[in-house]
């Protein structure tokens, strides 16, 4: 059984684990069904015209230095499937979220990561959010979980089960260097930024 986390919680990915080379990032999330209210990031609030039915999430990683994004190739996504350095590989888009399980994934290989890099940060957006009028409230049953490769065994789960109707953007978790240890942190905070790009530059 893995680690569940509460938001803001931190936990040691390899510490006690010298073998644990790569890990798999899940991302999963539900749409809110048509015409119910509540769900486990508060359902349908005021609508707006917006189809619950049709939400397309999009997962990020940015992969910082010190702390910071210093460079637009550092950000992994939907149209940049694979860091420069190769270490970390997104699994490709999903449009709706539909269906149980994961719904995108990034694989990383630890030991890859150049040392230069001491974050790497999971974000998830709405894909043109302020035309369709969407926001997280359509959303239900997010997550994010950490899992070994060939096992499938995982290691840590964190359900976001905060209430984020109108927002349009999730910086979900992070995976972090700390005393040459990897380390997961829960962050679980929505903000209202309507693009990847305004995301990013949170992290600058």
């Amino acid at each position: 059984m893995g680690i569940n986390l509460q938001k803001g919680q931190r936990v040691d990915l390899t510490k006690g684990k010298a073998d644990l080379n790569r890990v798999m990032v899940g991302l999963g999330w539900d749409p809110v069904s048509q015409g119910k209210s509540g769900g486990l990031l508060g359902g349908l609030f005021g609508g707006g015209g917006g189809n619950g039915s049709n939400v397309d999430c999009d997962a990020s990683v940015l992969m910082l230095k010190d702390g910071h994004l210093k460079d637009g190739q550092d950000v992994v996504y939907f149209g940049k499937l694979k860091s420069k350095c190769g270490s970390v590989q997104h699994s490709g888009d999903n449009l709706t979220g539909d269906g149980d399980g994961d719904d995108e994934v990034v694989t990383i290989d630890l030991k890859s990561v150049p040392a230069d890099y001491d974050k790497l940060v999971f974000v998830v957006n709405i894909y043109d959010c302020v035309k369709r009028k969407q926001h997280f409230g359509m959303i239900q049953n997010a997550y994010i979980r950490v899992f070994e490769p060939n096992t499938g065994n995982e290691l840590i789960r964190y359900n976001l089960s905060d209430n984020y109707a109108d927002l349009t953007t999730l910086v979900t978790g992070e995976i972090y260097r700390h005393n040459g240890e990897w380390k997961f942190g829960a962050i679980g905070d929505g903000t209202t930024d309507a693009k990847l790009g305004e995301v990013c530059t949170r992290f600058q």
